[in-house]
């Protein structure tokens, strides 16, 4: 079936961050991860005994709404490296479907309760040079994809520590960064907390999530700008270099132009670096505009890949998909958000050719497929709760890459249930 993979950032926040995908996990990992759980709550329990420092908003971790971040984080003087705040998320999930895919765990077709996340920012701010660690567990859901518990997402993918990186203000136009760096690719971002749906959608099995690299910024006025080397789908090779140019050109509106691909062939593939994708080039254009309660963000997506016999691509392949996401706020606590989107991949197919073996990026060669989600939201203060009902349609598979424990259903409906608190 197709890679699992993780999230990315709304419009441009992931231009100061960094991307996505899964890697093989050990059993020694797995008490970190389950061990990381009790930890972040035992942390976040404190915290809220704490006297919390006046408002400041932080950069990261990137929120794209309806959920809002804690206005007064946990923050103390650290000297010469200016400000140091602690956030957090402890979240759970519930999931239910129809024709679920077999996966890590069989289990998972079966409606369960989840960690949704349980993870800790420690971040400084105010300096010229400062840093970001990210750490926990965390569930990654996808839509049309096979449900995995957030500890097995976390030993495969990313492990405990997802994103880590130090940052340099060059000066008040430039910086530099480096380490675990969110993908500047796509309209949707990484974890759950950061999304207006709690499952990522289609497009974003496509995308990176998290990569290992170096990323300049500049930011001047309306304009903003990345670039960055790095290893793409988390390969461990650096041959990948994505861009971002992002304007605003009114107080409302926003353009964003998102352009990222490998400059070198690389044979790697695991959980986290399906073979395919690692070799592929990326393009997004993506406009954002907000009006008061109002945000509609519809973006266009192409992917490509050129055959590479000698790596295992024997042909090439494409695809290309829009979607529409949109979320309004009822009132100060009450929202609703929604994504519509529709994707086809083309190539890939081999034919009647005997000594060849077809590229798949979606459900089969030529395969298409659109989905619809709609997520009402309640959040007060720093607890939050919200429900999800979604539809994925696969017009067309190929044989065995469809959905149910047969790969043989084109449709599926999924419920789920996220609640918890963001310290």
């Amino acid at each position: 079936m197709k890679p699992l993979k993780p999230s990315l950032p709304p419009a441009f926040p992931g231009a100061w961050e960094g991307a996505r995908s899964p890697r093989s996990g050990s059993g020694h990992r797995r008490v970190l991860s389950r061990s990381a759980v009790g930890a972040v709550a035992i942390m976040a329990g404190s915290m809220m005994g704490l006297g919390q420092a006046a408002a400041e908003p932080l950069s990261a971790p990137s929120f794209g709404g309806p959920l809002r971040p804690n206005p007064h984080p946990m923050s103390t003087d650290a000297g010469m490296f200016g400000r140091l705040h602690i956030t957090g998320q402890l979240t759970g999930i519930g999931n239910a479907q129809t024709n679920g895919i077999p996966g890590v765990d069989p289990q998972t077709r079966d409606p369960l309760v989840d960690v949704g996340n349980a993870q800790i920012q420690v971040q400084t701010t105010g300096a010229p040079l400062t840093f970001f660690v990210q750490g926990g567990v965390y569930s990654l859901p996808a839509l049309g994809s096979a449900y995995t518990r957030a500890t097995d997402v976390t030993d495969q993918l990313y492990g405990p520590v997802p994103v880590a990186y130090g940052k340099l203000e060059l000066s008040p136009n430039f910086s530099i960064q480096a380490g675990l760096l969110p993908t500047l690719i796509g309209a949707e971002s990484t974890f759950t907390f950061q999304n207006m749906n709690i499952a990522r959608g289609l497009l974003w099995n496509q995308e990176p999530a998290i990569s290992r690299g170096v990323q300049v910024n500049y930011s001047n006025g309306p304009l903003n700008a990345s670039v960055s080397v790095n290893d793409g789908f988390y390969s461990g090779n650096y041959n990948w270099v994505s861009g971002l140019l992002s304007y605003a050109a009114t107080p409302s509106s926003t353009i964003t132009l998102v352009a990222a691909g490998s400059f070198a062939e690389s044979g790697k593939t695991g959980a986290a670096t399906p073979l395919a994708q690692n070799n592929s080039s990326i393009f997004n254009v993506i406009y954002t505009y907000v009006n008061g309660p109002l945000t509609l963000q519809p973006y266009l997506q192409y992917t490509t890949v050129r055959s590479n016999r000698d790596i295992g691509i024997d042909r090439s392949a494409e695809t290309f998909g829009g979607a529409l996401l949109a979320r309004y706020a009822i009132d100060e606590n009450f929202s609703i958000a929604g994504r519509a989107e529709y994707i086809a991949s083309s190539g890939g197919d081999c034919g009647v050719a005997a000594d060849c073996a077809p590229t798949n990026l979606f459900y089969g060669p030529k395969s298409r497929a659109w989905s619809l989600t709609v997520t009402p939201t309640y959040q007060r203060g720093i607890f939050f709760a919200r429900t999800e009902l979604s539809y994925t349609r696969i017009d067309r598979v190929t044989e065995g890459y469809g959905f149910g424990s047969n790969f043989d259903k084109r449709d599926q409906v999924r419920g789920m249930f996220e609640a918890g608190v963001l310290f």
